[in-house]
């Protein structure tokens, strides 16, 4: 079956080559960043403050930032040294974990104190009077009325509610969640269970311990993940996909056909990007298994999906089809219509690049060189995302269930020495990141 993976994907490019990819996106990123800044100035509003991110400059150095900084600077040599052979994987994994919790808890809180791990949920305040707690009146008569007349209602709820599928909403009707901080411990805790999920993918996809563990690591202090993990709902999206891609991907037959299109669908009902972990997945096991395999993932993927939503049209009426048909009518019609396709084509991809941090990047590419199977897939994802053209702009939040991959990409080919460097940059990145630039989250 190895021999039906196409043969120009297993060769290695050279190195000169790999140094012209790199260069290559460089250029077309300070092109981007160059053209978008030439724009703005001259007075025109494409929908980015500081193109191509939704990003402001906007310094403020507080007391709150101290302890952030003193616990990124102490996290990157812990970081080094759980990395090491002689700690045990289980160890190892729930030091990340709790290194996960803590540097996002810090770094969200390093401008205004704890308040803002929840004030952006709330209803009361800013962009949460169009987040997810100001749909709390669809609610009322209970979460399977919601479902039944979500196609038909989504357009008069908040833009946050409209824009995904019912599941966060659904999950907070259940659980009785009516406060802004409730609902960031939700968001807070599913988000950071992303950090095991990115080591097991690892081990699945790189199947070398230190590579796995170097992924996780990655993850952790990636400043995308640091300072969106405890301010969007996009975190749990990325959990939630993170769970779907370790699913699809799995070399045990039964769990890629029947848990990776359950786990699929959960994720889609969050979030409709999701749906590009099923392109991932089956991308994946095309270059690593061959065709054959990588059609059996993709139909079990997207049979999975038919019988889930089917299955959530016969018990509750919820039509995914309206859903999606809504979704659709409030993009067009917000502030996306203001953002060029032209430029965001580019914008998008490079916004996201920028958040996710510069060595990531670097080692994703060079591993595209290599022709790692994982960063080949996310190539292809990131590429036909961009051209889709529905997330134009707040990719550096919206994309954030893409760095799990892009992190397992860039560790296939991260040398040892290199970890701490890196994960020393990217710390300051983070830290940079939240204390002079400010975004609605």
């Amino acid at each position: 079956m190895a021999l039906s993976v196409p043969r120009a994907l297993t060769r290695r490019l050279p190195r000169s080559t790999a140094g012209a990819l790199v260069a290559g996106v460089g250029f077309i990123a300070l092109a981007t960043i160059a053209v978008g800044t030439i724009v703005v100035l001259g007075g025109r509003d494409i929908g980015a403050p500081l193109p191509p991110t939704l990003f402001r400059l906007r310094p403020e150095l507080s007391l709150f930032a101290l302890p952030a900084a003193a616990l990124l600077a102490v996290a990157v040599p812990l970081a080094r040294r759980v990395s090491l052979p002689s700690v045990a994987p289980g160890t190892f994994v729930l030091t990340a974990l709790g290194l996960a919790l803590v540097l996002r808890l810090a770094l969200n809180a390093a401008r205004n104190g704890p308040s803002d791990w929840w004030i952006f949920f709330d209803p009361r305040f800013g962009e949460g009077t169009v987040e997810y707690l100001s749909a709390l009146p669809a609610l009322d008569f209970g979460v399977p009325l919601f479902l039944d007349r979500f196609a038909e209602t989504a357009t008069a709820l908040p833009v946050h509610a409209v824009g995904h599928p019912p599941g966060l909403l659904s999950v907070v009707g259940v659980l009785g969640i009516e406060t802004a901080p409730a609902f960031a411990a939700l968001i807070i805790a599913a988000g950071v269970l992303c950090t095991p999920l990115v080591y097991l993918l690892a081990r699945e996809l790189l199947r070398e311990e230190w590579s796995a563990r170097a992924a996780t690591l990655l993850f952790v202090f990636a400043p995308n993940a640091l300072v969106y993990g405890a301010s969007a709902a996009d975190a749990l999206y990325a959990t939630l996909g993170a769970l779907a891609a370790l699913a699809l991907v799995s070399r045990r037959r039964l769990v890629r056909h029947l848990a990776g299109p359950a786990a699929l669908a959960l994720a889609t009902f969050f979030s409709y990007a999701n749906l590009a972990v099923g392109a991932f997945g089956a991308l994946v096991v095309w270059l690593r298994e061959g065709w054959r395999p990588a059609l059996g993932v993709a139909a079990s993927a997207a049979a999975g999906l038919v019988v889930a939503y089917v299955a959530m049209f016969a018990v509750f009426g919820f039509d995914i089809v309206g859903a999606l048909s809504a979704t659709a009518d409030v993009y067009r019609a917000s502030i996306a219509r203001i953002r060029p396709y032209w430029y965001f084509l580019f914008g998008s991809p490079v916004a996201w690049m920028l958040a996710l941090g510069p060595p990531i990047v670097l080692f994703w590419l060079r591993a595209v060189a290599a022709r790692q199977a994982v960063a080949l897939a996310l190539g292809a994802v990131v590429l036909i995302s961009s051209l889709g053209g529905f997330t134009k702009a707040e990719t550096e939040r919206i994309w954030l269930f893409l760095v799990p991959f892009a992190c397992v990409a860039a560790a296939a080919v991260l040398p040892r020495r290199r970890l701490v460097p890196v994960l020393g940059a990217l710390a300051v990145q983070a830290f940079l990141m939240q204390v002079l630039l400010g975004t609605v989250w």
